[in-house]
């Protein structure tokens, strides 16, 4: 039966939905509160450059082909992708620097050279992580959440064992080089949770890093988004900017439709791909399925300070994408998941895409993006990110050993205060509910509401969790949730 489905939101599991349901013969319409689709993945342009406002890392291409697959199309059918080479480089100091090749056998090589023996031992840890890659991306992230039993297979009984390790015991197991060390247990930082709560099976991600490489959309990360919503309206849904949610209309523990801008919209089912916590308090409290305890005892991903800046001249001595780890890897963390606070000495980001696309920065120039990982929940003021901001450029310069400051002709700031105003972000975090131990699989908040019938959710804070691909997959999930009830 034909139904009619409202979704909130329009990032990339709003949009993955959005195509599965209209496939499936539903009348699907997208609203979005702000003026352009996208979610945290928008893009916008300023005096001359071009920049993604959110996710620039483009992992598990095999995701993106098994969700155009879906439709019979091919990434390729939208855009085009440039593998990075290389991948990216991990900054320690003044003339430091490891760059991560685009191929497995050249970061063998590196780390080698580095470590006597660790060339064997990460060839062994990357064939475990590719193990783990194919039982988990290939299979267990394509379930629902809905009951424990969906982790228990053949496959994963016989790695027990690393659901009760971490990746930081393993890691250091096997390597004891801290630059390398820092290499492989950067990863899962995608995850939202730090290595030493992470369990081992997320090894997966090493193997999405050194197995399948790194890569870019030649025209920036939006060239997905455009992507997928070209999908979508082909397939019929219909997309709806400036459109702010006000309520969810509830009759007998029924969705019946949304109040948009003060207008009530009827439908048969609404499906939310916004902020979890902040879609529940557009419901009466009697139909919230969880408390305001709950989310306050949730372990969250972290929030970001970011900037956006363009550069009057090209910038050397860097890759698309840079870390710098010049600083205590564990002392910001802590300053992130265990006694909140702004870091004395974060760790930061920073990639310059322009170096990929052309079309990013006007010819001579450069677009460059930094960001800081935080904890959710700080306060946030201009005085603070100005501040931080001449702390990392400062550093910045005396790495890469070059002047940066007075060539900025374009800066703007995007912290916690903005993902809670632009995205209505739970304190602000950045990248949804981490995934530790006890918030994985059905252990996550649920796709389908325990309280109302009909209202659905999906995106980073339910399964499978953070990330692009796994949003892809989130859509895919709710969907089937939806058609098959």
């Amino acid at each position: 039966m034909k139904k009619s489905i409202s979704i909130i939101g329009s990032g990339f599991s709003a949009l993955s939905a959005a195509s599965y349901l209209a496939k499936a013969g539903h009348k699907v319409t997208v609203f979005e509160k702000n003026d352009s689709i996208g979610g945290r993945a928008r893009q916008f342009k300023a005096a001359g450059f071009t920049f993604d406002m959110g996710p620039s890392w483009y992992w598990m291409p095999d995701v993106f082909e098994r969700f155009f697959a879906d439709f019979g199309k091919k990434t390729t059918d939208y855009y085009e992708l440039i593998k990075l080479s290389p991948a990216y480089n991990v900054y320690y100091g003044e003339q430091d620097f490891i760059a991560i090749a685009d191929n497995l056998e050249d970061i063998v090589t590196t780390f080698e050279s580095i470590e006597k023996g660790s060339g064997a031992e990460l060839r062994d840890f990357i064939g475990k992580a590719k193990s783990n890659y194919d039982i988990a991306i290939k299979d267990l992230v394509y379930r629902p959440g809905v009951s424990p039993l969906e982790l228990v297979t053949i496959e994963t009984t016989k790695k027990l064992g690393q659901f009760f390790s971490t990746i930081k015991k393993d890691v250091r197991k096997k390597f004891k080089n801290q630059k390398l060390v820092q290499i492989l247990e950067f990863p899962v930082l995608f995850l939202g949770a730090k290595p030493s709560d992470t369990p081992s099976f997320y090894s997966f991600m090493n193997y999405a890093d050194f197995g399948l490489g790194t890569w870019h959309p030649k025209t920036g990360m939006y060239d997905v988004v455009k992507a997928m919503s070209s999908l979508a309206t082909e397939l019929g849904v219909v997309f709806k900017t400036n459109s702010n949610i006000d309520k969810i209309i509830v009759e007998a523990g029924v969705a019946k439709g949304i109040v948009v801008n003060g207008e009530k919209i009827l439908s048969d089912v609404v499906l939310s791909g916004a902020d979890y916590h902040h879609t529940e308090t557009l419901l009466d409290a009697p139909y919230r399925a969880y408390s305001e305890k709950y989310w306050e005892t949730r372990v969250f991903a972290p929030s970001s300070l970011l900037f956006y800046v363009g550069f009057n001249k090209k910038i050397k001595n860097v890759a698309h994408h840079d870390l710098f780890f010049d600083v205590d890897f564990d002392a910001h963390a802590k300053d992130i998941y265990d006694k909140p606070k702004w870091p004395a000495d974060p760790l930061f980001y920073a990639n310059f895409p322009s170096i990929t696309d052309p079309t990013a920065a006007p010819d001579g120039m450069e677009a460059g993006f930094f960001l800081i990982p935080l904890a959710p929940g700080i306060s946030d003021t201009n005085e603070l990110r100005e501040f931080y901001f001449d702390k990392i450029i400062t550093r910045f310069e005396k790495i890469t050993q070059q002047k940066v400051k007075d060539a900025i002709v374009y800066k703007k700031s995007f912290c916690k205060n903005d993902f809670v105003s632009e995205y209505n972000s739970f304190k602000g975090n950045a990248y949804g509910m981490a995934n530790t131990l006890l918030q994985t699989a059905f252990l996550r908040p649920k796709l389908k509401s325990s309280k109302v019938d009909n209202l659905f959710f999906t995106g980073q804070l339910t399964v499978p969790g953070p990330g692009v691909p796994p949003a892809l997959i989130s859509g895919k999930l709710v969907s089937e949730l939806i058609i098959n009830q």
